[in-house]
């Protein structure tokens, strides 16, 4: 029975699946024929939620003892755009001059390649491991993550599945394979703010009330002075004005309703009830601030809203994981990975309250781009680095 030992060959098996979220588009299916020879038992929860779309997911495990490591990422891919833009179609997996092209190339299709190709590759040489191997797959990283790895890893808990450490496969190096292992992430922290006012004509401003001069003061107020400096571990947390709507398309009307959107990715000195509190106290000292709003003595009134789910602030401290993973790429690349934090958000701010995580794969500079590629020697690379851990980790 071929085992999928070749990256390069299940990577263009999983691009030419078009697993835009929502869809599975095949991919899971692809995953399942794959590591089915290797003795995988395999599972496609489907789960659902009213306003969203139902999304499929997989759940693989060999093996009944521990130590458990688990892989886990995400076969769902965002739109190709413009496909005419494309120098090769982009559900095509075409390979020119030693590049491979296609939507997922590196966001995230092509980790589970190598990993499952490392896997297969581990099998063929020293048979099944002392431990197990479960690979976490969903199809919702992309889009709102709400019935994807959140509720996988609960419908694993609730059959009685442990972990030990995971790795998560998104692309972390952001020059060259094996200059970064992500350790930890920021948190991420949503919101909006209305400010009301009084509609009127710009010639009578004493007859109205500007709601965007009373923005303008607490908007400010969010900017400075900075929420903090930066930790040993994370760089400084940062608060960015994301849109400013009046809704006004008239010149000459000043506006009754006036808001800004924004959006805090926060280090380890925060965490939402403290950074939500801190918030609303600059909100409402700069509600008092008069310097836009001459003649006006009562306070701006203004609506705050938070946003969406908050996601935690997390570090991984587990040193058997980061160091095992840390020497498998220096004796594969010879680079030193950098122990980094930056970045947006990852489904291992769900994962890291089942286990310890981590976050390796390939070079990402072409992400969510038109013509979206990777270098096949970076398949093959990854797949030695992933070989080379499992082996060390489960030695």
């Amino acid at each position: 029975m071929k085992l999928p030992v070749d990256p390069v060959e299940n990577l263009v098996t999983l691009i030419r699946c078009p697993s835009v979220t929502p869809a599975e588009g095949g991919a899971l299916a692809a995953l399942e024929a794959m590591v089915k020879p290797l003795g995988m038992s395999v599972d496609r929860p489907v789960f659902d939620e009213p306003g969203e779309a139902s999304v499929e997911n997989l759940y693989a495990r060999f093996g009944s003892e521990g130590p458990h490591l688990m892989f886990a990422g995400h076969t769902d891919v965002v739109p190709a755009g413009d496909e005419a833009a494309w120098s090769h179609p982009p559900f095509g997996g075409v390979i020119d001059n030693g590049i491979l092209y296609g939507r997922g190339a590196v966001d995230m299709k092509g980790g589970i390649a190598c990993f499952v190709a490392a896997v297969a590759r581990y099998v063929e040489k020293h048979g099944a491991p002392k431990g197990s191997i479960s690979l976490l797959i969903t199809g919702d990283e992309e889009g709102p993550a709400v019935n994807g790895t959140v509720k996988l890893l609960q419908w694993a808990a609730e059959r009685g599945e442990t972990w030990d450490a995971s790795i998560v496969g998104e692309p972390t190096c952001p020059q060259a394979l094996g200059d970064m292992i992500k350790i930890g992430r920021r948190g991420s922290l949503s919101g909006r703010v209305t400010v009301s006012g009084r509609q009127g004509h710009v010639a009578y401003p004493h007859l109205a009330d500007n709601p965007v001069r009373g923005l303008l003061s607490l908007a400010e107020a969010l900017l400075n002075p900075a929420l903090d400096s930066g930790t040993e571990q994370f760089p400084a947390t940062n608060l960015e004005i994301t849109s400013i709507d009046v809704g006004n398309p008239a010149t000459n009307v000043i506006p009754a309703k006036a808001s800004f959107a924004f959006n805090i990715r926060f280090n380890d000195l925060w965490n939402a009830e403290r950074l939500k509190a801190e918030i609303e106290l600059r909100l409402r000292a700069a509600a008092e601030d008069k310097r836009f709003r001459s003649g006006r003595e009562e306070p701006v009134q203004f609506e705050l809203k938070w946003v969406g789910n908050v996601s935690p602030v997390f570090l991984t401290h587990d040193e058997k994981l980061i160091n095992t993973l840390s020497a498998s790429i220096e004796a594969v690349t010879g680079r030193t990975p950098e122990l980094s934090t930056t970045g947006g958000t990852s489904d291992a701010r769900f994962i890291k309250d089942y286990c310890p995580v981590v976050e390796f794969g390939l070079v990402g500079q072409t992400m969510h781009m038109v013509d979206e590629r990777v270098a096949v020697a970076d398949l093959e690379e990854l797949t030695r680095i992933y070989l080379r851990f499992l082996e060390d980790w489960f030695g």
